[in-house]
């Protein structure tokens, strides 16, 4: 069945399913499945499996700074400084392990996690169903389908009822098709392929079997998304990471090209000039960025894990922190999420058993859509519906927005429509009143409405309902939703979630603005609004933003406090509104036709519970719902944010400062500050701490409000500090050469003990916008700096020392060298408070 251009659509079940080696009632064996899942691969459109270890740890060396110091190793030895190139390649392996061993360990962490939320489809197998991954589907597979599933495969219905599906993703086709089995000709075009489902579509309504075919990229989504190869589109932090690298570029560029071209104009050796700038490059280069940030995330995804809110991809967790805009629904986040039936009731607010029958008998027999409305009326219905048998149905769809069933009790068929008050109104002709007699809908359509207010202003949603005799039908269609007689109201509320206005609050107190959006009326969605602490909320109707353009929209969108009455299309208008206006928008939804604005926005959230299309679609899923558990969350993407920066601060303050005064002193010294060796093993020993940083602690300013990567802030931090840095190694110079009278070995060891030292203790410093002492770093943080300056000071006395040619320093030269460390330590705190005085 490898074929791809099989055409499965034509030809019996019995004959496809014979070919697949399957079974249409009691689907595959589980053996057969195991074998078909190693022949085909799993269910992914691209074959992303965990890297192995060996890839993952020769990509630590394809920097091309490394690759150059690699080559500059082989050329050493093959000039016979074996030496030399022997401790290059040591230092530069140690530091790609160190990468290697952290990435792996984030890598694991993160496949572990995002089993706890992967998309599930219920299976038949060995005759008995199951639930399995989405991944592990395989061809041959006979799978159950609903609404609000996501289709996992190319497959050819068995069974369906009342089966709509969306197959917009694939061909651009607006509105849900109709699905059913059949037999259709072998070149039927695929939109007219109406007895088989397509992988990358959903389910909106009816339930389905269905027998799997191609799965994969032999699907015809996968054939698409193979030619596109399109890359995700970059999120606020990859531009960020990126923008830093650029600016790291420069800089590196600008300072290596000038101080190799000036060592080789004072007559240096070329391949220890060029050793020297490439070292110097290394030293400049954060080349553990990557596995920083990996780290950093894991950690930081972890962490969150242990909140109930489950990271699948990773960059996703500074945009949540960076968020200062949330839209959510309001049903199961602000409110319980149980809906209860308050009344039925007829247009005059009557108790009516007669509505409640008609709504119950609707709601019973409905399959299509499952959904919370249903379950309540049906708890309350008792044995209202006994005797009645279901003829037909045409399930409800977010077009029409109502749901029609024919039934039939001692041989009269009853047709019932149940749906939003303006949809049952707009099929209905007539009304029954209170005594029981009917009158012009026209006549009543007024007192109908002004009904619906009061109860809205209440807080409580309304439900038509509407019904015909039908003497011997025996199927409907829309067609058939006319001249209906409108009975009455269904009366719904759901309280609000007793803690959900402390959410909200907390929220708001973290800089993140709630803007609810509801299908429900406005007047509802602003007394929700009300109690969720929004004095007069600011409420946009849906036919109000349909009359906006885009870019009113955009003006208008961050002043609304609730979007009410809105079609499901416009979530997603919301959003880039939003988000072209300037903020950071997180998208909270758990619906079949949430999936595009889960999408669209800078971080789609769902919850475990949410139908498989929008858990899919969602970059972070809540295990609980409710919005005190994101903001849990985005304390959480804060403090790991807030520690990724920090790397970037260290990278570019300390060791940008150590650079550029290596370089300048090559400039008038006679011999090479450091040698290149050396420069590498200043660089691994300063990164030692720095791998820690995941585990910092966190200043709760950091969390307070939203913040987001700023180059420019970053440039002005190493323009700041960098200078700083260099005015104390120009100082240890001359103390070096002109107070101790240092050797040029004496020289190179004073300046490694006190270039490691300064760059390990300031981390303490720029760690946080307090004064050092008052914010007490991770006991990890603290245990490797500490470990790191003891080492330092013992390296010199050791043969490990002598091998990197180091000399032990005479006691006088470590007073001189606390005296200086002790002055950088305490001019930086006084700069840091200048600076971030200057940079609130």
């Amino acid at each position: 069945m490898a074929d791809q251009d099989l055409a499965f659509w034509s030809g019996s079940d019995d004959d496809l399913a014979r070919q697949l080696g399957t079974d249409c009632a009691s689907g595959l064996s589980s053996a057969t499945a195991a074998e078909n899942l190693k022949r085909f691969g799993s269910n992914r459109l691209r074959h992303e499996e965990r890297q192995g270890a060996l890839r993952l740890f020769l990509r630590q060396f394809s920097s091309p700074i490394i690759l150059l110091l690699l080559a500059a190793a082989m050329l050493s030895a093959w000039l016979g400084d074996g030496a030399d190139a022997a401790i290059i390649g040591v230092i530069v392996l140690l530091s790609g392990l160190l990468g290697f061993w952290q990435e792996r360990g984030a890598a694991g962490a993160m496949q572990a996690l995002l089993a706890r939320v992967s998309i599930r489809t219920t299976v038949v197998r060995d005759g008995a169903a199951l639930e399995v991954p989405a991944e592990q589907i395989v061809p041959g597979d006979l799978v159950s389908l609903s609404a609000g599933s996501a289709v996992p495969g190319d497959a050819r219905l068995v069974e369906s009822q009342d089966l709509f599906v969306d197959e917009s993703a694939l061909t651009g086709e607006t509105f849900p098709v109709e699905k059913e089995p059949s037999v259709l000709l072998a070149g039927t075009p695929l939109n007219g392929r109406t007895n088989s489902v397509w992988m990358g579509t959903h389910v909106v309504s009816g339930m389905a079997t269905a027998l799997v075919v191609h799965t994969g990229v032999a699907t015809e989504f996968g054939t698409v998304s193979e030619h596109l190869r399109q890359r995700p589109a970059e999120t606020d932090f990859e531009r960020g990471v990126r923008r830093f690298g650029y600016l790291l570029l420069e800089v590196t560029l600008m300072l290596v090209i000038g101080i190799f071209a000036i060592n080789v104009f004072l007559q240096r050796s070329v391949l220890e000039s060029f050793l020297f700038a490439l070292a110097l490059a290394v030293g400049l280069t954060p080349q553990l960025l990557p596995a920083i940030i990996s780290i950093n995330l894991a950690h930081g995804a972890r962490e969150m894990a242990n909140q109930q809110v489950i990271v699948k991809r990773l960059d996703s967790i500074e945009n949540l922190g960076s968020m200062n805009v949330l839209c959510s629904d309001k049903t199961g986040t602000l409110t319980q999420g149980v809906v209860h039936v308050k009344a039925a009731v007829d247009i005059d607010g009557n108790d009516s058993r007669d509505v409640l029958f008609k709504a119950a008998l609707n709601s019973s027999m409905e399959t299509g859509f499952v959904n919370p409305i249903d379950e309540a009326i049906r708890g309350i219905a008792d044995d209202l519906t006994l005797g009645w048998t279901k003829l037909d149905e045409v399930p409800y769809d977010f077009l029409r927005k109502r749901l029609s069933i024919l039934a039939i009790k001692d041989g009269a068929p009853l047709m019932v429509t149940k749906g939003a008050v303006h949809a049952v109104l707009e099929v209905s002709k007539r009304c029954r009143l209170h005594d029981g007699s009917v009158c012009d809908i026209a006549e009543v359509s007024a007192r109908i409405a002004e009904k619906v207010q009061a109860y809205a202003e209440q807080g409580l949603r309304t439900l038509g309902v509407a019904s015909r005799d039908e003497p011997g039908l025996t199927c409907i269609s829309r067609e058939d939703e006319h001249d209906m007689v409108f009975e009455g109201l269904v009366v719904l509320f759901d309280p609000p979630k007793e803690d959900a206005h402390v959410a909200v609050q907390d929220l708001r107190d973290l800089g993140v603005a709630l803007k609810i959006i509801t299908g429900d009326a406005a007047a509802v969605a602003r007394t929700l609004g009300g109690q969720m602490g929004q004095a007069q909320p600011v409420v946009m109707s849906g036919p109000e933003l349909a009359a906006l353009s885009d870019s009113a929209l955009q003006a208008a969108a961050p002043h609304v406090d609730v979007f009410a009455e809105i079609e499901p299309n416009q979530k997603e208008r919301i959003v880039i509104a939003l988000r072209k206006s300037g903020n950071v928008v997180g998208f909270l939804g758990d619906g079949i036709n949430d999936s595009a604005a889960l999408h669209t926005a800078d971080v789609g959230i769902s919850v475990d519970s949410a139908v498989d299309v929008a858990k899919e679609a969602a970059q972070i899923v809540l295990l609980a719902s409710g919005l005190d558990v994101l903001a849990c969350g985005v304390r959480s993407g804060r403090r790991t944010f807030a520690n990724t920066i920090k790397y970037v601060f260290m990278a570019t303050s300390a060791n940008f400062g150590n650079m550029f005064s290596m370089a300048g002193a090559s400039l008038f010294l006679t011999f090479l500050p450091l040698l290149p060796t050396q420069i590498l093993l200043t660089n691994l020993m300063t990164d030692f701490p720095e791998m820690t940083i995941a585990t910092d602690n966190v200043d709760p300013e950091l969390v307070q409000s939203p913040r987001r990567w700023d180059v420019g802030f970053i440039r002005d931090f190493m323009m700041t500090f960098g200078p700083l840095s260099s005015i104390f190694d120009f100082a240890t110079f001359g103390v070096l050469l002109w107070l101790l009278k240092a050797s040029p070995a004496e020289f190179r060891t004073g300046w490694f003990v006190e270039s490691v030292l300064s760059a390990s203790m300031v981390v303490l410093v720029i760690r946080t916008r307090r004064p050092f002492l008052r914010s007490r770093p991770s006991w990890q943080l603290a245990t490797t700096t500490l470990v790191i300056a003891l080492a330092t000071i013992a390296l010199p006395f050791t043969p490990l020392g002598a091998l990197f040619k180091f000399v032990p320093l005479p006691a006088r030269f470590f007073p001189a060298l606390a005296i200086i460390l002790v002055l950088y330590i305490g001019s930086a705190e006084v700069a840091k408070r200048v600076f971030y005085r200057l940079h609130p």
